[in-house]
Order: C-alpha cells, then sequence, then structure tokens
C-alpha cells in the first residue's frame, strides 16, 4: 500500500553505498512517499556532503557533527569550522553526536563526552536541536543530555522504556527505525508501543538498518513504510495516520513547514 507524507529524520545518502545510483534514486524518493530527509553529518567532511545534497534536493535538510567514533583525528580548530558549517541555510540540527561504547577501539570515553558536551553547548548557542547517537552508553548519555537540556532527539533508540521516560522528561524526542522489525525485538517493540504519539520520529539511518523483509540490504527512505506498517500493528493505529503524525512531530523539533516537493497525498490526515 502506497504512502504520503514520510519524513525520514535520519539518513547518510553521502555515503559510498550510494555511489552507483544517488541522483536517480533521490530523484524517485518523493514519488515514492517521501517529503523529507535529514542528511547527516558524521564528520566535518560528511558534514559538508550532507549540506551539498540539501543545497540541491528541495526535500532535504541537513544535520552537521561528529559522531563518537570520528572524533580521533579532528583538526584543532574543529569547533569553528563545524560552526561554519551550522551556519549555512538548510542546516537544521547538530549531529550525528552522542557516545559509543560499544568497541573497545573506540576513542576513550572521556575523550567523547568532552567532544559531546562541546556540540551539545555549541547546539544550545545555536538554538539548534541535537541528533544523539548513543550505543551502550545509556548512563553517560542520559547525565550529560540532563546537564544540557538540549532540544533533539535521540535517534535509533535502543535503551529501555525506563530511559525513554527520562528522555521524554527532557522534551525530546525518541527516533525509532527498522529494528522494531527485527525478530526478537523486544526492547525496540516495548519502546514502540510506549512512546507518546507527539514524540515519534521515524527514521532509516540508512545505508543501515534495513527493516524486514530488507534486512541485510541496502536501506532507503522508501522502507520507512515497513518500520511504520510495524509500529502501527503494535500500537492498533492507521499506519498513514502514524506517518502523518511523525511528520508533524519532526517538522516541529527541526522547524520545518509542510512544503509541497511530492505529489498531493492520497490520505487525510
Amino acid at each position: 500500500m502506497p504512502y504520503a507524507n514520510i519524513f525520514d529524520s535520519h539518513a547518510h545518502y553521502d555515503d559510498p553505498a550510494f555511489d552507483a545510483d544517488r541522483e536517480s534514486l533521490l530523484a524517485a524518493l518523493p514519488e515514492r512517499g517521501v517529503c523529507r530527509v535529514v542528511d547527516c553529518g558524521a564528520d566535518l567532511a560528511s558534514s559538508r556532503r550532507a549540506i551539498a545534497l540539501a543545497e540541491k534536493y528541495p526535500y532535504f535538510l541537513a544535520a552537521a557533527g561528529i559522531h563518537p567514533e570520528e572524533i580521533a583525528h579532528l583538526p584543532p580548530d574543529w569547533e569553528a569550522r563545524l560552526g561554519a558549517l551550522l551556519s549555512q541555510p538548510k542546516v537544521v540540527a547538530v549531529g550525528e553526536i552522542g557516545l559509543d561504547y560499544h568497541f573497545a577501539e573506540n576513542p576513550p570515553r572521556e575523550v567523547q563526552r568532552a567532544v559531546f558536551e562541546k556540540q551539545v553547548a555549541l547546539a544550545n548557542a545555536r538554538g539548534l536541536p541535537v541528533i544523539v547517537h548513543d550505543r551502550d552508553a545509556h548512563g553517560d548519555t542520559l547525565a550529560l543530555l540532563k546537564k544540557w537540556k538540549p532540544a533533539g532527539v535521540v535517534h535509533c533508540f535502543s535503551g529501555s522504556v525506563e530511559t525513554m521516560r527520562e528522555i521524554l522528561k527532557l522534551g525530546m524526542y525518541i527516533g525509532l527505525g527498522g529494528a522494531v522489525t527485527f525478530k526478537n525485538a523486544r526492547v525496540p517493540v516495548a519502546v514502540a508501543k510506549a512512546v507518546p504519539a507527539d514524540r515519534l520520529l521515524l527514521e532509516t539511518d540508512c545505508p543501515y538498518m534495513s527493516p524486514v523483509p530488507f534486512r541485510g540490504k541496502r536501506n532507503d527512505s522508501s522502507l520507512i513504510a515497513c518500520t511504520a506498517e510495524k509500529i502501527a500493528q503494535l500500537r492498533g493505529v492507521d499506519t498513514q495516520a502514524l506517518i502523518d503524525r511523525a511528520r508533524r512531530n519532526a517538522e516541529a523539533l527541526f522547524r520545518c513547514g509542510a512544503r509541497a516537493v511530492h505529489p498531493p497525498a492520497r490520505h487525510s490526515e
């Protein structure tokens, strides 16, 4: 069943996985119901690429930031460089930033925390929301968010329902993607059932995290339909209504009103 108003709140179309057909794919997504995409940077170079995509495609927006796995070789003036990127007209968030304690070879935790804090402070100073990466670092992530109280979203949320509620108390959003559809995905399913409708964002994290039945293949924004169908089933609501609500939530967070960049919706809100 075709859907409209799909807002992908977290994508990486600058990734090499899209090099072979990026232009044709991105030209086609609006016809597949995708109305908005936020392309997220992971370092200075990918942030510049995300901005370039946003400048080329009317339905694209960009986020600029330093991912915790990419901080080992930051130039001394990285904050000034990032600040310049955040001044670009189509940049709507600081991201993807956060903490990742999953691999032992990742940068030291104290270094990750320092860079994360500096970027959250920069976001607050600019009046921008943050797009937060949290992998196996729920306690420290929550502590820093409580300290700085930014607007934003914890993307690809992997914490418990209890942690989700603490995030919600800060006024932040919860981003859910393909993991909700995975076999034995107990915690994401519990969160998908419990998150308030006005605090849910839909995302792909493409080219990664493809939902079932496309798991293992390259992800793209049109496949949010599969994730939305699963969440709607869990919540006992209409899929298009859930997609519409998530779009409005994303527009509120990223301060971007609806704009006709795709054919008129076939479903009412």
